[in-house]
């Protein structure tokens, strides 16, 4: 296992962290299909990602209920002391103050399903697939499951996870990802994209294998991009507003959603919706 340091820019400031894992060059190949991508009838389809509006009504504020009582319930599966009535989101970081605790937490938040959620997760589906022109649905069929993740990252930690393409997930291919913000989520902790690297060809990419990425003592599902042949990533910041989602293909580089609000958690959601 080699140590290296990633290097990025978002939105023109540098970062890095380092990253255990045993890195390679990928096959002279693009992944990314473009005759027959999830965003082939899109105008953006270059860009490889859009903001969209998710919800109607008091729909965000009913799915922020839900997605604070399911990090509650991480809470107290942990035994963490803490005020029920008192916790909001923004103030995790004051309630789950150790890496310890909150890699705890996060091993159920990111491993959660439509049941966990009183919310209608299968008509954000029908409404994304009406704007991509294609049929979605939330069952994972290699899963056999649903699959949503809650994102928490703490204010100046490395809560995040590499730059990387979910589609090199088998499970991943064929979806539309949806990122939308929850709490705390601005200019300085929205999730970082890199416009157009669907498009970058595999031997342009040093990356690790798939649970081959080690940051902070967290080993990852996703592989780390370490950088591609024209050097560092540089990455940008969408910010969607509340009410409002990124869309992106599986194959676009993002992540490292590094957290530089000074005392604000940010939570965000993740849903993969595949193609029926």
């Amino acid at each position: 296992m080699d140590v290296k340091t990633c290097r990025i820019y978002i939105d023109e400031k540098p970062y890095e962290f380092n990253v255990k894992g045993q890195f390679f060059w990928g096959q002279e190949e693009l992944l990314y299909n473009k005759a027959n991508s999830v965003l082939s009838k899109m105008p953006w389809e270059k860009e490889g990602y859009s903001i969209v509006k998710a919800f109607i009504n008091d729909e965000f504020y009913r799915l922020k209920e839900s997605i604070r009582q399911n990090i509650t319930k991480a809470i107290k599966a942990n035994n963490i002391p803490f005020n029920e009535a008192d916790f909001t989101l923004a103030k995790y970081h004051e309630i789950v103050n150790t890496d310890q605790l909150h890699n705890q937490v996060i091993n159920i938040t990111r491993n959660l399903e439509n049941h966990d959620f009183d919310f209608n997760i299968d008509a954000l589906a029908e409404r994304f697939g009406c704007i991509l022109g294609y049929r979605l649905t939330s069952w994972i069929e290699e899963l056999q499951k649903s699959h949503i993740q809650i994102r928490i990252s703490r204010p100046n930690s490395l809560d995040i996870n590499p730059p990387h393409r979910d589609g090199y997930l088998s499970y991943w291919e064929d979806i539309i990802n949806v990122w939308i913000p929850i709490e705390g989520c601005n200019e300085n902790s929205s999730l970082p994209v890199f416009p157009g690297s669907h498009l970058i060809p595999e031997n342009n990419i040093l990356r690790t294998e798939s649970k081959g990425a080690e940051i902070n003592g967290n080993t990852y599902y996703v592989p780390c991009i370490l950088e591609t042949k024209k050097g560092s990533i540089n990455m940008i910041r969408p910010n969607p507003k509340e009410g409002e989602a990124i869309i992106f293909t599986p194959f676009l580089i993002h992540g490292a959603a590094v957290n530089n609000n000074k005392n604000i958690t940010r939570v965000s959601l993740e849903l993969r919706f595949p193609r029926v």
